[in-house]
């Protein structure tokens, strides 16, 4: 483990790059806020200049995120220029343009996930602030029918956490591949286009835990076979660490252990070009004229890394979204 100050060691591989395409959004969920201060929409230029470096890098996947990154009015023309360096693409989406753009969407893109918090038409307007709950749906139906692998992501919070089994009857009801969940990040000011703390009707309250608690031991009881099949991306145990998130948000628990080494085996780059180490750590500097693979090995961003292998970064402690690559 590196100490205080060292550099890790020089990144000379990825598995995976995140690449934001714009920060603007059309959804009004309260645990985001791109949708209130996202202007920016990455450049074509800044695209055309990171290629040499995901190629030399042995970069085989790029999420393509946001903001909601369907907004972005090159986002075809983008995406083909990916493939044609030999890229598999994985779009991250709400799904409120999915139903008109599912064809050329399913030319680029080998799996797609949609972003869907609510079980109804009610829950999801009450955490993403639109009546479009239709309308997402009939984007997920489209590009099911487009033959994509489509995944749906549950972020739980007060809105939803009485509702996760019926979230999950959802997802079958809608033909997709599989569905998974994690608690909201309620933790990081700096995350998810923050300029100050999350809305307080994101994290659970103390009387929130028993319905989180009984709505998890539904699905357990209720869903055995999805997650024997891995329809339920995570396992029982797995989604127990929802509820330990919350319980150590509102003090009555340590936070639960984390094991992470996203930042050795993966990038995002943000709409302007700066790079960060993951989603919820700032990157220390951006995209320069000598390429990603430069860009990533400054002394201040392997500084960076070191102080996140070494455990000194305070983020991790309560990260939501941790991610183990197999080495």
């Amino acid at each position: 483990m590196p100490a205080a100050g060292a550099l890790a060691p020089a990144l000379t591989r990825l598995r995976l790059a995140t690449l934001y395409l714009t920060e603007r959004c059309n959804s009004r969920c309260v645990s985001c806020d791109y949708w209130r201060h996202g202007r920016r929409d990455i450049d074509l230029a800044t695209v055309e200049q990171l290629l040499p470096g995901l190629q030399a890098l042995g970069v085989e996947t790029v999420l393509v995120s946001g903001g909601e990154p369907l907004l972005h009015p090159q986002w075809g023309d983008i995406a083909a220029r990916l493939r044609a360096q030999g890229l598999r693409l994985w779009l991250l989406t709400a799904g409120l343009a999915l139903a008109k753009q599912a064809g050329e969407v399913a030319r680029h893109f080998e799996q797609v996930t949609v972003s869907l918090d609510g079980a109804s038409a009610a829950s999801y307007a009450r955490i993403r602030g639109l009546d479009a709950f239709e309308a997402v749906c009939a984007g997920v139906r489209a590009a099911v029918r487009e033959g994509l692998p489509v995944s749906l992501r549950v972020t739980v919070q007060r809105g939803n956490a009485g509702e996760l089994p019926e979230l999950v009857a959802l997802a079958h009801k809608l033909g997709v591949a599989s569905i998974s969940f994690l608690a909201a990040d309620v933790a990081h000011e700096a995350a998810f286009g923050r300029h100050g703390k999350p809305d307080d009707q994101v994290a659970l309250r103390e009387d929130d835990m028993p319905v989180l608690a009984a709505s998890l031991a539904r699905l357990a009881q209720a869903h055995a076979d999805d997650f024997a099949s891995g329809f339920i991306a995570e396992s029982p145990a797995k989604l127990g660490r929802i509820e330990a998130h919350y319980r150590a948000h509102l003090g009555l628990a340590d936070p639960p252990a984390v094991r992470c080494n996203a930042p050795q085996h993966s990038v995002v780059v943000e709409a302007d070009g700066g790079l960060r180490p993951c989603f919820f750590i700032a990157g220390a500097g951006g995209l320069g004229e000598a390429g990603l693979g430069a860009a990533l090995n400054t002394p201040a961003q392997r500084q960076l890394r070191a102080a996140i292998q070494a455990g000194q970064r305070p983020e991790c402690a309560r990260c939501v979204c941790a991610k183990w690559f197999p080495t």
